[in-house]
């Protein structure tokens, strides 16, 4: 990412009403290049460059025709697809509200509902070359139950994988510290050629996150 000159950190005053969490959180956005440099690229999001970085370490968006996106909102990976792969058919699902994005179709929908992949791989007419998955489980505040509830989701992106791929497609989830766990961690490397973990830049040092890629899908036959 071409990071513009970084300001000296902003304070923010605590106005009534505000929690103190809250004013610390509007302070990292405010100094956050990421958050300035996805203003300046029309970016909505700076999960964008996550994308980005994923892609130049990983090439996942070379030559792709059709990619599905799990829990788009608010969009920045989809437009970070269309931008490199502007020919691409991108479909994007989430239960929040989306606007629009030329070249995107998107559907409001619950992911885990029985309907979705049936209604997602109908919108896309043909196996996606890529899915990606950004979603992460609302959290209650207990650490064990977000992460059981975030991987839940993680594990259902990658049964949707392994169902609709086209053979030689990739799979991209966020997951939380440690890792993928051992039952998932088996399912990926038995269908696709490289399953690895990585942290790109643009994830704040102080998250969690982490995103596991696997590339290669060996097909279903």
């Amino acid at each position: 990412m071409a990071r513009s000159g970084r300001n000296p950190d902003k304070r923010v005053k605590t106005a009534r009403g505000r929690t103190a969490s809250s004013t610390r959180w509007l302070e990292r956005q405010l100094n956050d290049p990421y958050v300035r440099q996805a203003k300046a690229d029309g970016f909505r999001s700076r999960a964008a460059y996550k994308l980005v970085e994923l892609d130049e370490k990983f090439g996942l968006l070379r030559g792709v025709r059709r990619v599905v996106d799990l829990g788009i909102a608010p969009g920045g990976w989809s437009q970070a697809v269309r931008r490199q792969t502007p020919r691409a058919a991108i479909v994007g699902i989430d239960l929040l509200e989306v606007e629009p994005i030329e070249g995107v179709t998107i559907l409001q929908m619950d992911f885990m509902a029985d309907e979705a992949p049936a209604a997602l791989t109908a919108a896309l007419d043909g196996e996606p070359d890529l899915v990606l998955s950004d979603m992460a489980a609302n959290t209650v505040g207990h650490k064990q139950t977000d992460h059981l509830r975030t991987m839940g989701l993680v594990e259902a992106a990658a049964w949707f994988a392994v169902e609709n791929l086209a053979e030689g497609g990739a799979f991209v989830a966020k997951v939380l510290a440690g890792g993928t766990d051992s039952e998932l961690l088996a399912l990926l490397k038995k269908h696709f050629r490289t399953v690895k973990h990585a942290k790109p830049p643009a994830s704040r040092k102080g998250s969690s996150e982490w995103y596991v890629v696997a590339q290669g899908f060996k097909g279903r036959g």
